[in-house]
């Protein structure tokens, strides 16, 4: 009997390697290598499987011919609305057949309530099957049953075994499929643990090539892990054609929805739900539940315009500056990149003139959002010194701008855009590059006439209007 071949896979990327060894030589990761046995018997059964899945799918088999690309034609990628305005954005437009989609989150954050709820949608005009590995088809009948979603057309099936879930699709043909989730599938003829590197990457291999063949839309449930990345192998990510990650904590409301990876859309569009008794409900305002509502003035509290995807967002931006307890002030960010605010604040000091190497820095971002854009960097400066001197700014005052080493304000896109989704939620002042500024004449510029809009070059310019 030939002997089992034994590899060692890395779970970060994927890559195989034939010894073990403390660090992967593709990523340079360290102990991150599984022992993986593969017997030549279980090789030739996985590819006999593969082989009959290819068939049932209706793949020709033909020999791929070689075109010019300017030959190919070009047409509109066709999209089914997933009946969520927000998940459809964050999509970039609906759900593409044959299109492999990966959702994760942390647990609790509403992975399968969502996919519950656009199964139930869905299933009104085409046909859906729902595999759940991790609960009981009761149980998944009382989640549907308090959420109140209509499931009378839902097929449902209770089952982690990827053989038995593929034999059904193959006979059954839904244009829908849902995997709750990927971690818990596992090929019978593979010498590892459900959830594995080796399982992982072959299950969604295995259902990314039938989605290709069959034209059927997947989506899947990844866990992640405590870092926040998705658990399993790096190829995961790599195989799928969406990754999007559902954001939000146990105790709060909202939950927010952005994409990772997109082939068929941005990977910076942000979608934003209500956690509520019915399920996930989309918020059609954003910008209204990331800003104080009390109207009460407080230093170090400013709001500017982050740029999200294809809209503008609202967000407050709150900052504290306190005196050191001890030798090594502290320096805490929360939802910006802390990196970001040593640079700020270096240019606060060189430029704006404000020392901030005794004190305590603190800077949050309200309602759990993460600003990743420089967009914020006038705000956040302008924050710091509210902070620090202790003076309240106006409410009806909106900052955005991108600060450069220099303390120059350098301009940021959809300027114009900006300032006008901030003067539709009732500010009326704005501190904001320059070059941002509505040319005279202009539509946008009709709009703001009796607005104050002041426009500045350099962080000084910036803190004098204050």
């Amino acid at each position: 009997m030939a002997k089992a071949k034994i590899h060692y896979v890395c779970s970060d990327c994927g890559a195989s390697h034939s010894k073990w060894q403390g660090q992967c030589s593709q990523c340079l990761e360290w102990n991150t290598l599984q022992t993986f046995r593969e017997s030549p018997a279980a090789a030739q059964h996985a590819g006999q499987t593969a082989a009959a899945f290819t068939k049932a799918a209706g793949y020709s088999g033909q020999q791929s011919q070689v075109q010019l690309l300017g030959e190919v034609e070009v047409g509109e990628i066709p999209r089914t609305s997933s009946g969520s305005d927000e998940l459809d954005r964050v999509l970039g437009g609906g759900i593409v057949p044959a299109s492999v989609i990966l959702l994760g989150g942390y647990p609790g954050a509403g992975k399968s309530t969502l996919l519950l709820q656009l199964a139930g949608r869905m299933s009104a005009h085409q046909e859906v099957l729902y595999v759940t590995g991790e609960e009981s088809l009761q149980q998944l009948a009382m989640r549907a049953q308090r959420l109140k979603i209509d499931v009378s057309r839902l097929q449902v099936m209770a089952e982690s075994d990827l053989h038995e879930v593929m034999a059904q699709v193959s006979s059954r043909k839904p244009q829908m499929l849902i995997i709750d989730s990927i971690q818990v599938m596992f090929l019978s003829e593979l010498q590892a643990a459900a959830g594995g590197v080796t399982q992982v990457r072959e299950c969604a291999a295995l259902l990314t090539r039938y989605a290709k063949q069959s034209g059927t839309s997947i989506l899947m449930v990844g866990h992640v892990t405590k870092e926040g990345a998705l658990a399993g192998p790096k190829v995961l990510e790599h195989i799928i054609d969406t990754s999007i990650l559902l954001e939000g904590t146990a105790d709060s409301r909202f939950r927010l929805l952005r994409a990772t990876k997109n082939r068929f859309g941005a990977v910076n569009e942000l979608g934003v739900f209500a956690m509520l008794d019915s399920g996930l409900k989309d918020v059609k305002n954003p910008s209204a539940i990331f800003l104080d509502q009390t109207g009460e003035e407080a230093a170090g509290s400013l709001v500017t315009v982050a740029w999200e995807g294809s809209r503008p967002l609202l967000i407050e931006v709150q900052a504290l500056v306190d005196n050191a307890a001890g030798s090594s002030p502290r320096r805490l960010a929360v939802g910006t990149d802390p990196q970001r605010l040593a640079m700020l604040l270096a240019v606060l000091h060189k430029h704006g003139g404000l020392q901030c190497h005794d004190q305590d820095v603190f800077i949050n971002v309200v309602g759990g959002v993460k600003i990743a854009e420089t967009g914020s960097d006038l705000a956040l400066v302008l924050a710091i010194a509210s902070s620090f001197r202790n003076r309240a700014i106006p409410r009806s005052t909106i900052v955005f701008g991108e600060i450069g080493l220099g303390g120059e304000i350098r301009p940021v896109s959809s300027g114009t855009e900006r300032i006008i989704e901030a003067r539709k939620h009732g500010f009326e002042r704005f501190i904001v590059p320059k070059a941002n500024l509505p040319k005279s004449g202009s539509a946008a510029a009709r709009q703001l006439e009796g607005q104050s809009v002041i426009g500045v070059r350099t962080l000084a310019e910036a803190l004098d209007q204050l």
